[in-house]
């Protein structure tokens, strides 16, 4: 990848009104922001989150026993439930439709696994691969689904699903920290990773894949996006502070808002949209809890 930055967004660097903040508990609100809210757990990895409905969110992560684990909210929260593992990777969920999410995760082996929940769970299915990050995947449409992920060359690899599975293709570059990938439309993928300057880079796909261009930096982990209507990202990522900050696509960038909080060195966050005026936004706490926050 290139080492040039382009000014399309400001660098998520700690500046002096954001100070550092000791517990999620004590951080302000931000304008139309919630405040946080605890969800417990002992977690390892980043999280990750879908919707297949307003009002409806499903979150996953992986514990300190490196299973899976999964909450719903849908008119309240419900309890953690166990979905099996063991898991060496963070996981990655989507949903294409009303009822169904797909749940990716990079085993002990290396090796890509799937489960869905289409009224009830499936067992792990193995798709191959020696991979070494936690994957990434979006949908575009009904049965879509993209899922990327490092390999051993540290470039993406991609592999999709549309009636049946591709075979895996490298999307080159060099990259040195998880994939974040979401779709805000049919035909369009928007992929970021962290380069080897610790510069956040990006590559679309609207009928081919473009070259990757440098958005900003520096990061200190991969980043979470998510799409609330065609044409708008709204991206998440870890300071050099350890608090996250937030920036929006909507036409251009809006710059980059602290939305205080203390993430667990070196874990990104999360996100997701149910619809145009809502996003929420989740992280592994610095004391390894799972918090929450939303707008909308």
């Amino acid at each position: 990848m290139r080492k040039r930055r382009s000014a399309a967004a400001a660098e998520p660097a700690a500046d002096a009104a954001m100070g550092t903040a000791s517990a999620l508990a004590h951080t302000a609100r931000q304008p139309g922001w919630s405040g946080w809210e605890d969800h417990g757990g002992e977690l390892v990895s980043p999280p990750a989150a879908a919707s297949w409905a307003p009002g409806r969110l499903d979150v996953f992560v992986r514990a300190s026993d490196n299973a899976l684990y999964h909450k719903a909210f849908h008119d309240g929260w419900s309890e953690w439930e166990p979905l099996g593992g063991p898991l060496a990777s963070a996981p990655a969920a989507v949903s294409w439709g009303d009822g169904r999410i797909d749940v990716f995760a990079v085993n002990t082996g290396n090796v890509l696994c799937h489960t869905r929940f289409d009224g009830g769970w499936s067992a792990w299915q193995s798709l191959g691969g020696a991979l070494t990050s936690a994957p990434a995947v979006s949908s575009w449409a009904p049965g879509r689904l993209d899922v990327f992920a490092r390999g051993k060359d540290n470039a993406v690899h991609h592999r999709w699903f549309d009636g049946g599975w591709s075979e895996w293709e490298s999307l080159d570059g060099v990259v040195t920290s998880y994939p974040a990938a979401v779709s805000w439309g049919p035909g369009r993928i928007d992929l970021f990773a962290r380069g080897t300057d610790h510069v956040l880079y990006h590559k679309a796909f609207a009928g081919s894949w473009s070259a990757w261009e440098p958005l900003c930096g520096p990061l200190t982990a991969g980043v979470g996006v998510a799409s609330r209507a065609p044409g708008r990202l709204d991206m998440f990522v870890r300071g050099i502070d350890g608090t996250l900050r937030h920036n929006r696509f909507d036409g251009d960038w809006s710059g980059w808002e602290s939305l205080g909080g203390l993430l667990l060195h070196p874990l990104g966050p999360a996100a997701v949209s149910w619809g145009p005026g809502r996003i929420d936004t989740f992280i592994t706490g610095a004391d390894g809890r799972l918090y929450h926050k939303w707008q909308g």
